[in-house]
């Protein structure tokens, strides 16, 4: 997957693709997907959700700068990999899933694995986790129609969040926000296609 699909892609980072290469994405999936596990597409996870394809989440990834010990809030946890990968890259992740279903899925699999930097909230994606901001990194990992103000508001001066954002059946496009002296400030960095970010937008 490594060395086949994200490097021949552009990906760089030394630590990035070491996580890539150490965290088992099979074990994010359901059994009957596991063969297909490594290859670089989107994968069904239940409930109309997926899991992003491995070069996405190395993509967006890379693009938060991660350093160890960083605060990441994650909207959409969906089966838990993209919040392992930061957890393997030295993050505190504080994770936000709205389907009861998958947050105690995703639990229990951080629990097997022995993951203990990983926090899960059963909640409201476009609320964010307030009482855990403010956060150096956001990962949104399902596309609203706009940037949601609360996320802004939680993000740590000089971080930045990555996020999807546009309808489903039109051009969506990732993000990349930062937050300057207090200021946000948007970069369009790839056309992309993910899940409707559901939940009440306010």
């Amino acid at each position: 997957m490594v060395q086949e699909q994200l490097i021949p892609r552009g990906i760089k980072s030394a630590t990035v693709l070491n996580a890539m290469r150490n965290v088992p994405r099979h074990l994010f999936l359901p059994k009957h997907l596991h063969d297909l596990a490594y290859d670089d597409s989107p994968l069904p996870i239940g409930a109309g959700q997926t899991i992003s394809q491995p070069y996405i989440v190395a993509y967006m990834t890379e693009q938060l700068d991660i350093t160890a010990g960083m605060r990441v809030l994650e909207i959409g946890t969906g089966s838990g990999y993209q919040a392992a990968v930061l957890a393997y890259l030295g993050c505190y992740v504080h994770t936000v899933e709205l389907l009861e279903g998958h947050a105690a899925e995703a639990k229990k699999t951080f629990a097997e694995l022995g993951i203990d930097n990983v926090e899960v909230k059963h909640g409201n994606g476009y609320i964010g986790w307030p009482e855990k901001a403010p956060f150096d990194a956001i990962i949104v990992t399902a596309a609203p129609d706009f940037i949601p103000e609360a996320l802004c508001e939680q993000l740590a001066e000089n971080g930045k969040m990555i996020i999807p954002v546009g309808k489903v059946h039109s051009v969506q496009w990732l993000k990349l926000v930062t937050k300057k002296d207090g200021e946000i400030v948007e970069k369009d960095l790839l056309p992309v296609r993910f899940v409707p970010m559901v939940g009440n937008s306010g």
